[in-house]
């Protein structure tokens, strides 16, 4: 019994330890809207160079099935043979949630991108869902990086 009382009072006094700073702010949320805005915009400019740049070295992207992009250099490689062939709009941009924890951001949302060859062929759309984790970071040229993505069919409108 007593042993089950000095677990009962540890577990009382220890709650703190394990609690999250939760630091949403107006200023926060101000500065993670440009840094996303930076993203779509770096993809309707086509700069892969400028995409890269907002990912961490070490991000990770899960895309569905086995197809997952790992670091920096390949994001950028894969945005560049992308805008190379073809020309990238966002035609969808909705927050779903967004959750501020330290130097952390978590962002979930409903996007809809339009691809057009640049050759002349029909353009496509692709509509998803996504769990986007951003770190504050002064290296970024926007202040934040992405360090890890998931992406999913989004639900039919």
């Amino acid at each position: 019994m007593k042993i089950i009382i000095q677990l009962l009072i540890m577990a009382v006094f220890s709650t703190n330890a394990y609690t999250q700073e939760v630091t949403d702010s107006a200023a926060l949320r101000e500065s993670l809207d440009k840094a996303t805005a930076a993203i779509r915009n770096a993809f309707e400019k086509g700069d892969a160079a400028l995409v890269g740049r907002l990912h961490s070295p070490n991000v990770v992207k899960y895309f569905g099935g086995n197809h997952m992009v790992k670091g920096r250099e390949a994001v950028a490689k894969g945005a560049s043979a992308w805008f190379q062939n073809s020309k990238v709009e966002f035609i969808e941009n909705t927050v779903e949630s967004t959750e501020f924890i330290g130097k952390i951001a978590i962002q979930t949302g409903i996007f809809a991108i339009k691809s057009t060859p640049k050759n002349g062929g029909d353009s496509s759309i692709v509509r998803g869902r996504s769990m986007v984790v951003y770190m504050q970071d002064k290296s970024s040229p926007t202040g934040w990086l992405t360090i890890r993505e998931i992406t999913q069919e989004a639900p039919p409108k």
